[in-house]
């Protein structure tokens, strides 16, 4: 290959801009060009391309975001729309492309590779839901926010012996929730993968009031069984002992200077990724697995794990600490 593409797709996720500073050095260093496709699989179908150089990326690691956008492309859907793409891909001399984001965006790489393009993904989702792999880029960041916010949060909960319901982000994984909730101690975790009754959630409460605790604390995961605001009504509505306030964080969780541990990560599975597709690799994601940057099959992939199994921390869905 002489030239290669290289994406961000989905929702953007802090250290996206290390991957892709990693993506265009380790070509430019193999002497192959690399062309950015703007605003993800649009960017191909549009012909929106910018080439880039080490000047380009310089000074992006430590930035969040994605200096070549990012977003899902629901034209990509159609075959024709796919092929076109790849019939200009080709007339402008790229052999093989590398996407960077969430499970939507592999499932695009594969339907690339099935056509006979060359195509590798990085898995960036602050979700931390692709299969595969133990960690994606952003996770970290993105539990370190909400970290950060619950601490602030639990500081006026007790002043004012109140319920802070946290909403965070995951619409179909609690993996942020477990572990912003285990980092702070939370009371109480809802994730959409184990749903609780809401008398369980009242029960509780009441206990922890009747040891005397000054503040309860329950992360939401924004695609549990209730929201945070529904849920602080229902609590509000019913005759408890705390008084109950929301905090929905929202996409600031998604923003911000990325983690040692993302650039890290981003940067390692960035030059992993490249290496294989300049190789001849295609149809594969660079796994994070027993410490290590892996190369693996599309096809190959497990589903993931509950965010409850997947946590080092042995702890129960309710949780009194």
């Amino acid at each position: 290959m002489d030239k290669i593409a290289v994406i961000a797709s989905g929702g953007d996720s802090p250290g996206m801009n290390a991957a892709l500073r990693a993506v265009t050095r380790t070509a430019l260093g193999r002497g192959v060009e690399v062309w950015a496709g703007w605003d993800g699989y649009d960017g191909l179908i549009d012909h929106r391309m910018q080439q880039l150089t080490t000047s380009s990326v310089a000074a992006i690691i430590g930035r969040g975001g994605s200096i070549i956008g990012a977003g899902r492309s629901p034209r990509f859907l159609l075959p024709e729309a796919r092929q076109a793409a790849v019939d200009r891909l080709r007339e402008d001399g790229i052999g093989g492309i590398v996407v960077i984001g969430v499970e939507g965006s592999l499932a695009g790489a594969t339907e690339l590779h099935k056509i006979g393009f060359p195509a590798v993904t990085i898995p960036g989702t602050i979700d931390n839901d692709m299969p595969g792999t133990e960690i994606t880029i952003g996770a970290d960041t993105a539990i370190n926010t909400a970290m950060e916010a619950i601490d602030r949060l639990k500081d006026t909960a007790a002043a004012h012996r109140r319920a802070m319901l946290v909403e965070v982000m995951g619409r179909h994984s609690g993996y942020i929730a477990v572990m912003a909730g285990i980092a702070t101690g939370a009371e109480m975790i809802l994730t959409p993968e184990r749903p609780v009754e809401l008398e369980d959630i009242f029960h509780e409460m009441s206990e922890t009031f009747l040891r005397n605790k000054r503040l309860f604390i329950i992360v939401v995961a924004e695609g549990a069984r209730w929201r945070a605001a529904e849920l602080t009504d229902l609590i509000n509505g019913s005759p408890n002992a705390y008084e109950a306030r929301y905090t929905v964080l929202g996409y600031i969780q998604r923003g911000g200077i990325p983690t040692r541990f993302d650039r890290i990560l981003a940067t390692r599975m960035g030059v992993a990724a490249t290496d294989a597709l300049l190789d001849g690799s295609s149809g594969v994601l660079a796994t994070w697995r027993n410490n290590q940057v892996e190369m693996r099959a599309n096809d190959s992939l497990e589903p993931r794990e509950d965010p409850w199994e997947q946590s080092l921390a042995r702890v129960q869905l309710l949780t009194t600490i």
